[in-house]
């Protein structure tokens, strides 16, 4: 069997992938893999220790592509890529997620009839205003199997035109690598002892909050953004905060002026954590704000609850079975949220079908029959 090509490009990637590669390998036979790094996400806090922590090996192929808007990184992961095709000669593509890199491998495959394999298919949140939202339609329409983390990405797929045959529910394989990880998940006092964080800061009666910010309707536009550190502010008056700063995020309090505010907040600001520091900060919260997709996710099978600041969800199963709240934007609206988790009022949740840390393996052997049936329909005796 030609190998198996698979792409990462941004951190919710490596998280993904590194459990398919374990489940191609174990796999009785083994699936060969070429890994391929787009270079999406180019610095050491965002990639580098990703590939050590979650036991991912060294990409066989590391395309550079560095920063750059939407269409440029897109246009620049497809010219980097395509070369790759008639090097390694794969007999199918494997992405996952969302991110620019996902869509512009998919499109390359495509159009050089190469079989496309999408893990974590039919995720909608129906807003195109989000990139990833692009990224996810068009990719699904140019793939041969979807795998799919929840019923409801079933029906969104239907109803786009993808026939049942080309769908597969397997689960969510975000959750393998908490399973995987979590017994190795750094303590939080230790993350924030790290930091300069008094120990003292553990030891409030409410517990603490961890927050992240990044998507572009939450920072990208000024007053947006204060507002929402407003809020937060107001939420640190109830219940501690850790609020992990995204590069995105940082660069737009710095280009908006907007330190001041920040610095006046009773919050404790920690850069960029490697994966098993979230997860031990994300373990021991009380509870998570966040625009994070991952997160929501996350929460639900860690049992935490999770205000999501955003009107909508391409994830509708945490919120329908586990410990998410969308809050939007809305002061009101996440006060309330926090004061019902504060109260011991917020959603216990439960975990999801198929969310056991075995999607990955039920992925490899589907994916190697599919491929040799494949192959056997293509070369018939």
């Amino acid at each position: 069997m030609n190998p198996v090509m698979c792409v990462v490009g941004a951190r919710p990637n490596f998280i993904k992938m590194a459990p398919l590669l374990r489940a191609m390998a174990s796999h009785r036979p083994a699936l060969p893999t070429v890994l391929v790094h787009t270079g999406q996400h180019y610095g050491n806090g965002m990639s580098d220790q990703l590939f050590e922590t979650l036991a991912l090996r060294e990409p066989d192929v590391n395309l550079q592509v560095g920063s750059g808007s939407h269409a440029l990184q897109t246009a620049e992961v497809m010219r980097r890529f395509d070369p790759l095709i008639d090097s390694y000669k794969p007999s199918c593509l494997t992405v996952v997620g969302d991110v620019n890199s996902t869509l512009a491998c998919a499109l390359v495959a495509a159009k050089r009839g190469v079989p496309i394999a999408h893990v974590e298919s039919g995720l909608r949140s129906r807003d195109r205003t989000m990139p990833e939202e692009i990224n996810r339609i068009l990719t699904d329409q140019v793939s041969d199997r979807l795998y799919t983390t929840e019923r409801a990405a079933i029906t969104n797929l239907l109803r786009e035109g993808i026939s049942q045959k080309r769908i597969v529910f397997a689960g969510n394989v975000m959750i393998d690598s908490v399973a995987h990880s979590l017994s190795r998940a750094c303590s939080a006092l230790e993350t924030l002892n790290k930091h300069g964080v008094e120990a003292s800061f553990l030891d409030d009666p409410q517990g603490y909050g961890v927050v992240t910010l990044h998507r572009p309707s939450n920072v990208d536009d000024a007053t947006a953004l204060r507002h929402c550190l407003g809020v937060l502010g107001e939420v640190a008056a109830r219940i501690p905060l850790v609020f992990i700063m995204h590069p995105r995020t940082q660069e737009s309090i710095t280009r908006f002026a907007l330190e001041p505010l920040l610095a006046a907040m009773p919050v404790a600001v920690l850069p960029p954590q490697g994966y098993l520091e979230m997860l031990g900060l994300l373990a021991r919260a009380r509870m998570v704000l966040t625009d994070s997709g991952g997160l929501q996710e996350e929460t639900t099978i860690l049992g935490v609850p999770c205000l999501t600041l955003r009107e909508n969800t391409e994830r509708p199963i945490t919120v329908e079975q586990g410990t998410n709240t969308l809050v939007g934007s809305d002061r009101d609206a996440i006060l309330k949220a926090v004061d019902a988790v504060l109260r011991g009022r917020s959603k216990r949740g439960r975990i999801p079908e198929l969310w056991d840390g075995h999607a990955a393996e039920r992925i490899a052997a589907d994916m190697y029959h599919w491929l040799h049936t494949q192959s056997r329909e293509s070369h018939p005796s």
